[in-house]
């Protein structure tokens, strides 16, 4: 029977006994994907599994926060490329090692990829996690569906974009370090990108300056900016640098610069955030509280939000998992809480999250991380005006441009 005959006597119930009892269908009509995506994907069976990597470059070099050193000039992302017996090919980035995808491959050739992939639900056993972006890729290209699409979405919600490239750069280069000036040329140049979001990495006092004079370069750099760039938000970012006194004594120096939002001031606590909520409240300041990038505590986290200590849920897109943020999403919606999946590091992670707020919505801003590709074509994404567009091509409309 030929396979569109095959599909339209399936939907209407016209499949004989004898056919849904043969072992290569299955043994009941239970067994059958619910949808026609889900039957379409039934159709193909993975063949191949191959493993590479991709080379990001950000536009500057990106220099130390918090906690952390140098950044670089962009990453190496290990990707996967899943392809079927029918020509299908998708692929991304992996969630985990190599050598964890690689001992999973085996177990996935030969089978369908209905066998691990439902279009409601994502992926369909949690083991499977390193391939959870690459299989929403492969669904989207098998049925000629961006992946905003295939999660049930006609037309996309387009969401404002926030540069999350502005790090201690004015500490470099060590020995002659560049000064503030440098922080606002760098802003400068990512308005010119067509971003009106800015987020600044501050906690230069937690280990690369003494605190006082680190406390007061952060105060310097967000007054100035802020004065710089008066049509644009200011997000700011602490990575754990502070405590809550500290982080207090910040907001004191930065009186009458309207904060977007407060992001990882310090490691979370209740005791922490319902000090610093506490303080807000009484200063009549309002901001985003947003958390849970750093080692993070589901259930903590659930608690901050649903005591309203939270406002904004950052676990990575790729940590968390691509499936995991779309069952997570339905939540925060009912605990009152916003998104913004953690993207830093590869503009990969920034297209994914772009995708999931397309079709999920509740995503407050996303998190850019601006780079150029010889290995990927990433033109389809464009930002404007603040708001980041994505291309009407199937899954997460990014073709590999080398051969894998």
């Amino acid at each position: 029977m030929e396979r569109r005959t095959f599909l339209r006597a399936l939907q209407l119930g016209l499949v004989s006994t004898a056919v849904i009892n043969d072992p290569l269908f299955g043994s009941s009509l239970d067994l059958f994907p619910k949808t026609s995506v889900d039957q379409e994907l039934a159709y193909h069976r993975i063949q191949d599994i191959k493993f590479s990597s991709v080379a990001l470059r950000y536009p500057r070099l990106v220099g130390k926060n918090a906690r952390l050193g140098l950044h670089g000039y962009g990453p190496d992302v290990e990707i996967c490329v899943i392809k079927t017996d029918k020509g299908a090919s998708g692929w991304a980035s992996l969630r985990g090692s190599r050598k964890e995808a690689q001992q999973l491959a085996g177990t996935m050739v030969g089978k369908t990829v209905a066998d691990f992939f439902q279009q409601d639900i994502g992926i369909k056993d949690d083991n499977y996690i390193p391939f959870d972006i690459a299989l929403h890729d492969l669904a989207g290209v098998i049925v000629d569906k961006p992946v905003y699409s295939l999660l049930g979405k006609t037309k996309p919600i387009i969401n404002d974009c926030y540069s999350g490239m502005i790090y201690f750069d004015d500490l470099e280069p060590e020995g002659k370090p560049a000064g503030i000036d440098k922080i606002l040329e760098e802003c400068a140049a990512d308005y010119r990108l067509g971003y009106r979001q800015f987020k600044l990495k501050i906690g230069r006092g937690h280990r690369w300056m003494p605190f006082e004079q680190g406390l007061q370069r952060d105060i310097e750099i967000t007054n100035k900016v802020a004065a710089a760039f008066p049509d644009c938000k200011i997000l700011v970012d602490g990575n754990n640098g502070f405590s809550v006194d500290q982080f207090i004594r910040y907001m004191q120096g930065i009186r009458g610069v309207k904060l977007f939002w407060i992001e990882e001031p310090f490691h979370e606590t209740e005791t922490d955030y319902r000090k610093l909520r506490s303080w807000l409240k009484d200063e009549g300041i309002e901001t985003l509280l947003a958390d849970g990038e750093a080692d993070p505590d589901p259930a903590l986290l659930q608690s901050l939000i649903e005591k309203k200590l939270l406002d904004v849920h950052l676990t990575d897109i790729e940590g968390l998992g691509f499936t995991n943020w779309r069952k997570l999403m339905p939540n925060l919606k009912r605990w009152g809480a916003q998104a913004s999946p953690h993207a830093w590091g590869s503009l990969l992670k920034t297209h994914y999250t772009a995708q999931l707020a397309a079709a999920l919505g509740n995503t407050v801003t996303i998190e850019g991380v601006s780079s150029t590709s010889e290995d990927v074509d990433l033109s389809g994404y464009y930002l404007k005006n603040g708001k980041l567009f994505l291309p009407n091509k199937p899954g997460f409309g990014m073709p590999l441009l080398k051969q894998v």
